[in-house]
C-alpha cells in the first residue's frame, strides 16, 4: 500500500483480547468461562448497535457494565465477581505481537492511532497499563460524536483531525462489521482474522486479510 499517511487500529478484539478479563477469572468461573466471555462481548456489541439505532447513547463503560450484568444472570455467575471482572476489563491484555509491530511501524514514521467505541478514559488506561501509550499519536473515541461504529461520523474523526483522504488511511479491525464500516467509508480496511472466521455480507470485502498484526508489516512496505 502506497501513499498511506496513517495506520489506525480498532482496539477491542484487534489490539486487545476481549476475553482476557474472563480468562484471568477462569478458576472462579469454571468451565463456562469462555461461553460467558463470548456472551458478554456479543451482548456488549448488540447494545452499542441498538443504542445507536434508538438514539439512546450511553458511553462504552456503561454499556460494558450493562452487558456484564445480563451475561452474569444468564450464566448464573455470582455478583461478587462483578467488580473484579470490570477492573480486569480496564486492563485487557494485548495480543502477543502488538507491541513489537507498533514499535516497528513507529520507527518507520507512520502516524498511528486507535479508533474505538471505548471512552477516552478507558482507552488511556488500556494503553498506559500495557506500556503502549508512547506509540500512538491519537486515541479517537466515539464519545466525540456520541454514536457507535459503524456510523460514518466515527470514521470521520481521523479525517477531520489529519486533513487527509480516507484512502490514505489503513484501518485494521478484527470485527467484520467494523472492517466493512471503514471500507465502505473509503478506508483501506484490513481484516485481522485471528479465529479463521467467515466474512459478513455487507457490500464490502477487504483486499487484505491477515491472521495477526505481524503480517501488516508486509502490507505496508513501501
Amino acid at each position: 500500500m502506497k501513499k498511506i499517511k496513517a495506520i489506525i487500529f480498532d482496539a477491542y478484539g484487534t489490539l486487545f483480547d476481549v476475553n482476557s478479563a474472563a480468562a484471568k477469572c477462569k478458576e472462579k468461573l469454571g468451565s463456562k468461562w469462555e461461553g460467558f466471555a463470548n456472551a458478554w462481548r456479543t451482548t456488549q456489541l448488540e447494545y452499542t448497535w441498538l443504542r445507536s439505532l434508538m438514539k439512546k447513547h450511553k458511553d462504552f463503560w456503561q454499556v460494558t457494565e450493562d452487558s456484564l450484568d445480563k451475561s452474569m444472570k444468564v450464566f448464573g455467575i455470582e455478583s461478587s465477581l462483578k467488580n473484579e471482572l470490570l477492573n480486569l476489563y480496564k486492563i485487557l491484555s494485548p495480543y502477543p505481537e502488538v507491541k513489537s509491530v507498533l514499535t516497528n511501524l513507529k520507527e518507520k514514521k507512520f502516524k498511528l492511532a486507535i479508533l474505538s467505541n471505548g471512552t477516552p478514559k478507558l482507552l488511556e488506561e488500556l494503553v498506559r497499563s500495557n506500556n503502549l501509550n508512547n506509540l500512538f499519536d491519537d486515541l479517537f473515541s466515539v464519545e466525540e460524536v456520541e454514536i457507535y461504529k459503524p456510523d460514518s461520523k466515527v470514521y470521520d474523526l481521523p479525517i477531520k483531525k489529519y486533513k487527509i483522504k480516507p484512502e490514505e488511511i489503513t484501518f485494521l479491525s478484527a470485527n467484520t462489521w467494523d472492517v466493512s464500516g471503514g471500507g465502505n467509508y473509503g478506508y483501506n480496511s484490513v481484516w485481522v482474522n485471528r479465529n479463521k472466521s467467515h466474512f459478513d455480507n455487507l457490500d464490502y470485502y477487504p483486499k487484505n486479510e491477515i491472521g495477526n498484526l505481524t503480517q501488516l508489516l508486509d502490507i505496508v512496505k513501501t
